[in-house]
Formats: C-alpha cells, structure tokens, sequence
C-alpha cells in the first residue's frame, strides 16, 4: 500500500508582496503536488508566481527548476515536483498595483 500525507502550509491568508511558504520535511516521499487555491484577486495587474525550492536541511534553499503560474484569477492550480532533497517549500512573487491574493496552499506527498 503507498504512503500518502497532505498538509496546509498556507490557510485562507491574504498576502500582499513576495513570500516563501511553510517548509516541509519530505525525504520519505517519492513525488509532491503543490495545490494553490486563488480565493481572491484584487489590484490592478495583480500576479502570482511560485517557485518550488528544495533543501538538504531546511535552512538553505536552491530553486528546483518547476514553476507555477504567472496566476491572475480566481481557481485551482498545482505543480509537481519529484527527485527532491529533503525539504520543500515555494518561492512567491506578487506583482501588481496594490495586489491582494487570499491564498489556500497545500502539499500532497506519496511513495
């Protein structure tokens, strides 16, 4: 039987400039899915980019190369990551004019 865990890293919270999620331990796992739920946009121009970053110790962090987005709407996206470290967390850019995102951002490892 495989090995399955999700966790929220972000809850319901509205961000307004760049930030880096919750770091999670995930050596065990074989391959993640990153879900981010836009639940609200506003601003003009309002973007968000996320980055996926890897660690050997959660403290120093290299990007892994898979992105997400650029996301201007409202809705459901994810991206996968698999070959990682130990470690895992997104990288997040918000541009825009006064942008204001309610983000919902979870991770679902397996092996």
């Amino acid at each position: 039987m495989r090995q399955f865990q999700a966790a929220h890293l972000e809850v319901k919270k509205t961000f307004s400039e760049d930030f880096q999620t919750h770091p999670f331990e995930a050596g065990w796992a074989s391959e993640a899915i990153f879900f981010v739920m836009v639940e609200n946009v506003s601003g003009e121009g309002t973007r968000f980019e996320a980055e996926v970053e890897i660690s050997h110790d959660g403290v120093h962090w290299t990007g892994e190369g898979s992105v997400l987005g650029p996301l201007e709407e409202k809705g459901l996206h994810f991206v996968r990551v698999s070959h990682f470290g130990n470690w895992l967390r997104l990288n997040c850019r918000i541009s825009g004019n006064r942008p204001a995102l309610q983000l919902l951002i979870q991770i679902a490892l397996k092996e």
